[in-house]
């Protein structure tokens, strides 16, 4: 007998008497708060976004390619997964000479090489400044954002939640989920700050209003 077949064996013989009247848990009271008063959502992510040393830039749709470009600055080599809105790239938004690709089959070595990803997200927080990927539709893999040195992502007005317990409402349990609050950090050598240690060294955030 393998040792998790003899786990799962204990595991099922300390379950036998349990019936499914005596489980407590599911009345366990979950009354989070899920709607924090905060005076505009928008600002509040902003400045936490900012709080985390990324950028935050907030446009509407029509001047999203720009902030886009601003954001990537002098990247040249950009990856941008399959299914981002390809409305969002419409004038100008990549360099005219840039290097484009989804990053599909890339191994970690090969992702290296580029300057940039460019990712949607599936929820942002603005109690704590976090943007949180599902890795679907205009997401990628998760390696895809976790390799090269700068990530852009591009949220919604409408995903914009206030805290967390309402970011987990909207997620679904069963699908891989990255959640970022500002570029990758670290402060424990000497306790000395050191940025892209496990991860992007710089994250800008473009909010896209209306």
């Amino acid at each position: 007998m393998t040792a998790r077949a003899e786990i799962l064996d204990r595991v099922r013989a300390a379950l036998r008497d349990v019936g499914r009247g005596d489980d407590a848990a599911d009345e366990t009271p979950r009354a989070y708060r899920r709607g924090p008063e905060l005076p505009d959502l928008l600002a509040v992510f902003a400045e936490r976004v900012e709080d985390y040393r990324a950028t935050a830039i907030r446009c509407d749709e029509a001047w999203a390619p720009g902030a886009i470009r601003t954001a990537l600055g002098l990247a040249t080599r950009v990856l941008v997964p399959a299914g981002f809105p390809e409305r969002l790239l419409e004038g100008g938004a990549l360099p005219g000479a840039c290097q484009r690709s989804d990053g599909d089959g890339l191994a970690a070595s090969a992702l290296d090489t580029w300057d940039a990803v460019l990712t949607t997200c599936s929820v942002a927080i603005a109690l704590t400044g976090t943007i949180v990927l599902d890795h679907g539709p205009g997401q990628g893999r998760r390696a895809l954002t976790l390799v090269p040195d700068l990530h852009v992502c591009v949220v919604r007005t409408d995903q914009v939640v206030g805290g967390v317990p309402e970011a987990i409402g909207r997620l679904d349990p069963q699908r891989p989920q990255t959640w970022i609050s500002g570029p990758s950090a670290t402060s424990d050598i000497e306790l000395s700050r050191v940025e892209g240690v496990h991860g992007p060294r710089q994250l800008h955030v473009v909010v896209v209003e209306g």
